[in-house]
């Protein structure tokens, strides 16, 4: 039995893999490498038929990552699982508010959920949000949400607002409670997104679908 050992190797052979198992199905290109480093990431051949993508989102999401966005992400695991090589070659930054002591403390003052918090927080912070007064040059903000449907669930209160206007949503939460219904609310949004359809998703995910973009727009082969 022979077995691969170099790390290259390793994740070539399972591209080549997933090419294989793939052959018969028809994707848009553009969202091809998306799809495979999910599989990559999950070894499951469910995100095949489970991710949306909304219309032009991997070109607005390059354009978005050429422009030195931001991300911000729902746990400390989705963050660490972003490829740092690849955000400092595109001067991008990635925040995640969970932790915050004032994200904790306003959870505590008003009895929701940290994730909502920590929007609101991410939102007042990275105030590139409102779209009046927003101007060309302004950073855009990619949120990446793999574990919390109230953070998108709020993501959803602020845009219908007219309070936030993100460059684009990775809605990939996990779960039972709210999870289905939070990227549905998402996917009816006139706002860029990929979501995961159904209880599937995990930080893991959101950081591969990030990780995918990242080297789409680095050059980075798979």
């Amino acid at each position: 039995m022979t077995f691969f050992t170099n790390p290259e190797e390793i994740e070539k052979r399972s591209f080549e893999i997933i090419s294989e198992k793939l052959a018969d199905r028809k994707f848009e290109p553009q969202n091809l490498n998306v799809i495979k480093r999910v599989i990559h990431t999950t070894a499951d051949f469910d995100y095949a038929d489970n991710l949306y993508f909304s219309e032009n989102v991997v070109t607005i999401a390059q354009n978005a990552l050429n422009n030195k966005a931001r991300i911000v992400t729902d746990t400390q695991m989705a963050k660490a699982g972003i490829n740092k090589k690849a955000l400092e070659k595109l001067c991008c930054s990635v925040y995640c508010f969970i932790d915050a002591p004032e994200v904790v403390k306003t959870s505590c003052e008003k009895s929701i959920t940290r994730a909502q918090a920590a929007v609101d927080i991410a939102v007042e912070t990275l105030s590139c949000a409102a779209p009046t007064g927003c101007g060309t040059n302004t950073t855009p903000v990619i949120f990446v949400i793999g574990n919390a449907p109230t953070a998108l669930i709020r993501l959803h209160e602020l845009i219908n607002q007219g309070k936030f206007a993100p460059a684009m949503i990775i809605a990939v939460p996990v779960g039972f409670v709210n999870v289905i219904e939070s990227k549905e609310l998402i996917m009816g949004l006139n706002v860029p997104h990929i979501a995961a359809k159904g209880q599937k998703g995990g930080s893991n995910v959101a950081a591969a679908i990030c990780n995918a973009l990242l080297y789409e727009t680095t050059g980075r082969m798979l």
